[in-house]
Order: structure tokens, then C-alpha cells, then sequence
């Protein structure tokens, strides 16, 4: 993949904050691409960038049109057609990270054929991957889980990433999702790869290394989630992390698209995510706790973080709000 840029970020008809997480990913961690957002009439989204029409993008220098939706079930909207037509009439490509593949849409194939454009499908594989063998490699590696999802798994391991490198550790970030890639500029979108394969692509983007290299894997989904739990539980066989970060929202009150699924108790978490990874990480442990408290105030969310540090003795930190310094201080030493 080789996306232009600068990008016009495209949240379309979002109907909250959480169902543009992609753009606001690209914007927090790649804030030099980005130009300004575009938004259609309803979207209650807003990623702070300029509101730009798409001539004003195109005169600006971008050269990308972005789509940062995340929907459930990851649909391309037949109400978007026209945007997409004119911004590649304008000279824009088209980059994608949903289900839907820009191709299947009849109007922007066509409009992409007939102006030369090119549409980016980031999610969708373009090589094979074999099957998972769970065979002991060399390295370490260390995978965010969670109680739930859109929670701040790609939040943790960016997090780590970067803290790590500034420490002169030998550190890769390794994306599992749409918006990671965007960010990146490489990975696999595991929950686009068929089931049998999970496994072996994450072998594949964490392959054996020196020892002293780490390997960041972006988790997805949860184990206790009913749509999401198959990714999960690849992730964990293909990532043979013996280091795990479990990550929460505190005060959410059920899982993400299902109000009557509760979300499990930490410690039901922990103890399943454990027991799950160490079919191919024997000392798969979880080591530390990411919350998400940015609903919480600043005194709230400390008490909270403070709390729960004491309680499971471990780092528990706020990527955002605290950074993740106490759990790279772990991994160090």
C-alpha cells in the first residue's frame, strides 16, 4: 500500500464520536497528513480539523480522501457515492478501511476507471497467509486485550511504541486494523482474514526476532464480546505474547453495539485471556491494566487508576491521561 499524501479525513453521516475512531486514530497519531475533516449534513462527529468542502481540499494539495468511518458490519453508504465521485473528479484517491470494497460500488469503480484514480481497500488482504502453527519463536511480544472493544488497544500499543523508541528500545508497532495500517503504512486487518488464517497472519507480521526486539501487537475485540470473540482469540494463538495489557473503559455499561451483554469483571478477563494465550505462550500473563478515562474527571480518574494499581498489583495507566512510562519500566527491567 501506498497511500498519497495529505488526506482529507471523511467522517460522512457518523452518529457519534465513537463511529469515526479511524479518523480520529490517523489524526492523533499522524496529525502532519491530515488537512482538514469533511462531513455530511447529520454527522455529530468532529475530529477538530477544518471543515473543508472538497474543492477547498483539492486546492489545498490533498490528494487522498480518507474514509475514518467505522460502522458496524462495515458498510460502504450508497448516500456517499457523490462525495467519493466528485472528490476523484477533483484528483483525489480513495482509501477505505470497511468490510465493503470500494469496487463493488458501481459508481466509484466507474469514476475511479474513467479519471485514473486509485481506491485503497486497506482492510482486505492482497496475499495468502498459511495456516498457524503455534511453533515457539524467538523475540518478545506483547498484545493488548480487552473487556470490550473501541476501547484503546491501538491506543496502548501506539502508546508503547513511541515511549519505547524514545528509550532506544528495538520496538516495532504491529497493526491488526484498518486504522493502524492508515497510520503505519503496513499490516494485516485480521478481522477481514478468513478464520482458519487468523492465526498465521499475526505469525506473520510478529516472525521470530532477536531478543531483545519487541513486537507491539494491536489487539481487537474481546473474548467476552459475542460478534467479536473469533478475532480475539486468533490474535492471541498467532500473537504467542507472553506479555499481555489488559484494557478497560471504566463505568461502560455494556458491550459496544449489545445492551444486554454486560461486560465481564476484570479479573474474569484477565483469568480468560490468560488461559487462552498460553496454548501457544505458556507464560502468557497479563502485566499490566490501560484504562480509557476520558469520560472521568482528572481527580476521578487517578483514584481509579491508583485504585486498581493496587489492587491487582500492577502498572495501570491512561495512554492519553498518564502515558504508559510505568508499564515500559516493566518491561525494561
Amino acid at each position: 500500500m501506498s497511500l498519497r499524501t495529505p488526506y482529507l479525513m471523511f467522517i460522512g453521516d457518523a452518529p457519534d464520536q465513537l463511529a469515526a475512531k479511524t479518523a480520529q486514530g490517523v489524526v492523533d497519531w499522524a496529525p502532519q497528513w491530515c488537512k482538514g475533516q469533511f462531513r455530511l449534513p447529520g454527522c455529530n462527529a468532529d475530529l477538530g480539523l477544518d471543515d473543508l468542502t472538497l474543492e477547498e481540499a483539492a486546492a489545498a494539495g490533498v490528494k487522498t480522501l480518507v474514509i475514518g468511518v467505522a460502522n458496524r458490519g462495515g458498510v460502504i453508504s450508497e448516500g456517499w457515492s457523490d462525495t467519493l465521485v466528485r472528490a476523484m473528479e477533483l484528483g483525489m484517491d480513495i482509501a477505505s478501511g470497511l468490510h465493503g470494497r470500494l469496487r463493488d460500488v458501481p459508481a466509484v469503480r466507474n469514476a475511479a476507471d474513467y479519471h485514473n484514480r486509485a481506491l485503497f481497500d486497506v482492510r482486505h488482504p492482497s496475499t495468502q497467509f498459511s495456516v498457524g502453527n503455534g511453533q515457539p519463536r524467538s523475540g518478545n511480544r506483547l498484545l493488548a486485550v480487552g473487556t470490550d472493544c473501541s476501547l484503546g488497544k491501538m491506543y496502548t500499543t501506539l502508546a508503547l511504541w513511541k515511549s519505547m523508541q524514545a528509550r532506544g528500545m528495538n520496538a516495532d508497532f504491529c497493526a491488526t486494523g484498518q486504522t493502524g495500517i492508515f497510520i503505519t503504512g503496513s499490516g494485516i486487518s485480521v478481522d477481514a482474514i478468513i478464520a482458519d488464517f487468523i492465526s498465521g497472519a499475526v505469525e506473520e507480521i510478529s516472525p521470530a526476532n532477536e531478543p531483545d526486539h519487541w513486537d507491539l501487537i494491536e489487539g481487537q475485540g474481546s473474548l467476552f464480546h459475542p460478534s467479536y470473540a473469533g478475532v480475539s482469540l486468533g490474535l492471541l494463538h498467532g500473537a504467542q505474547a507472553s506479555h499481555l495489557v489488559m484494557c478497560h473503559e471504566p463505568g461502560r455499561e455494556h458491550m459496544r453495539g449489545i445492551p444486554h451483554q454486560s461486560l465481564p469483571t476484570l479479573e474474569d478477563c484477565i483469568a480468560l485471556n490468560e488461559s487462552c494465550a498460553r496454548l501457544t505462550a505458556p507464560d502468557a500473563k497479563v502485566m499490566a491494566l490501560a484504562f480509557n478515562t476520558s469520560k472521568m474527571s482528572q481527580q476521578a480518574a487517578m483514584d481509579c487508576l491508583n485504585s486498581h494499581a493496587d489492587k491487582f498489583g500492577m502498572p495501570c495507566v491512561d495512554p492519553v491521561r498518564t502515558g504508559v512510562d510505568a508499564i515500559v519500566d516493566v518491561l525494561q527491567s
